[in-house]
């Protein structure tokens, strides 16, 4: 039970800050299909600052750095250049893919993985983006309900007449959430790297998809957006439960299913019942 447990954290960490990133970007009034492009550079990031200087804290430091350097390329690109939301979000998470691979033949002539770290945080208690995750899943909320940074950024996704009005930049607003919101999705992609000892290729695995699917189905909210991100990482250790439950073939094959059907059974029985911001996506 224990091992289960720390599974589902170490599976749900990672999933539940890009989903709140995505919660608090879109809430701005900003489409985040970039979630995948910051986990993944900020996994990389991470592993490297921590390889060059022997300290996981400064990797993690390295990885937000890494998610904010993505979220600001993004909103550059999408309120300042004024180009297509998803078209930039589409196009970083494959600069991600090809980015990262380049960057690894570069600093450490390998095209799939980085070296070992030596240093890494303790699996679950001792891991401090364990509770960094948990810490923003109750705080984030509080902010966007109770402080002026959330008043703004909700009005700047829903309203963003009225902030012009008291003469507020919507863009500001937005850049604000989106750098809070990078942050942590580069911690997410720091929990990926510096759990397994090091940087591997594509190890985001589609989590930065799945994270905005949390998002939808939380209706935009981050603290059930992390909540939905722990489910998914229950199902998921169900799913690899089962597979070592069941002999047949078949079965163990659809058992890597299960997750992602239950997301779409439950995105479309409850995903629609709360619309986007109504400024979503535009400029």
């Amino acid at each position: 039970m224990i091992d289960f447990a720390a599974a589902v954290i170490t599976g749900a960490v990672p999933l539940a800050l890009a989903a709140m990133c995505g919660a608090i970007t879109e809430r701005a009034g900003v489409i985040d299909l970039a979630l995948e492009a910051k986990l993944l550079f900020g996994a990389f990031a991470a592993a490297a600052v921590a390889l060059a200087t022997g300290s996981p804290w400064l990797g993690l430091l390295g990885g937000m750095a890494a998610g904010m350097a993505v979220a600001l390329a993004q909103l550059g690109c999408a309120l300042w250049l004024y180009a297509d939301q998803v078209i930039v979000g589409v196009g970083l998470n494959i600069l991600a893919l090809g980015g990262t691979r380049y960057l690894l033949a570069l600093l450490y002539h390998e095209g799939a993985n980085s070296p070992e770290l030596q240093s890494t945080f303790p699996p679950i208690a001792g891991n401090p983006i364990v509770w960094l995750a948990v810490a923003a899943a109750i705080a984030v909320p509080l902010a966007l309900a109770r402080t002026r940074w959330g008043l703004r950024l909700r009005a700047a996704g829903d309203r963003p007449d009225a902030l012009v009005a008291v003469g507020v930049a919507p863009r500001r607003a937005r850049l604000a959430a989106a750098l809070v919101g990078g942050a942590l999705a580069g911690a997410g992609g720091a929990q990926l790297s510096l759990s397994v000892y090091g940087f591997v290729a594509d190890m985001s695995g589609g989590r930065g998809y799945i994270a905005l699917a949390m998002v939808i189905l939380s209706g935009w909210r981050p603290g059930y957006a992390a909540l939905a991100s722990v489910g998914l990482a229950i199902a998921n250790q169900l799913a690899h439960k089962l597979e070592m439950w069941v002999d047949v073939l078949i079965v163990r094959e659809l058992a890597h299913l299960l997750p992602y059907v239950l997301t779409l059974l439950v995105l479309a029985i409850w995903g629609s019942r709360r619309p986007p911001p109504a400024s979503l996506g535009k400029p």
